[in-house]
C-alpha cells in the first residue's frame, strides 16, 4: 500500500497552490479546478489564488483510493 503522505513532500509547505499540486504530479490543474468548483475539496483563498491545505489534500486522496482485490489461488 502506498503511503500518501510520502507523495507530498513536507518541503512544499502547508498550503499548496494549484500549480504546485500540478507540478508535483498529484492532480492536474484542470481536474483540481473541477474538484474545487464542485466543492469536493475545501480551499483557502488568499487574494485571487486558491490554496489547498496539505492535510486536506491527503485526506481527499485517501478517501478516493480503492484497494485492489487480490485473488488467492
Amino acid at each position: 500500500m502506498i503511503n500518501i503522505e510520502e507523495l507530498i513532500p513536507k518541503e512544499a509547505g502547508i498550503l499548496l497552490s494549484i500549480k504546485t499540486i500540478h507540478d508535483l504530479g498529484i492532480i492536474r490543474k484542470d481536474m483540481l479546478r473541477k474538484i474545487i468548483f464542485h466543492k469536493e475539496i475545501s480551499v483557502v483563498k488568499i487574494g485571487v489564488k486558491n490554496y489547498v491545505d496539505r492535510q486536506t489534500l491527503i485526506n481527499f486522496i485517501k478517501s478516493r483510493v480503492v484497494e485492489a482485490e487480490t485473488a488467492t489461488y
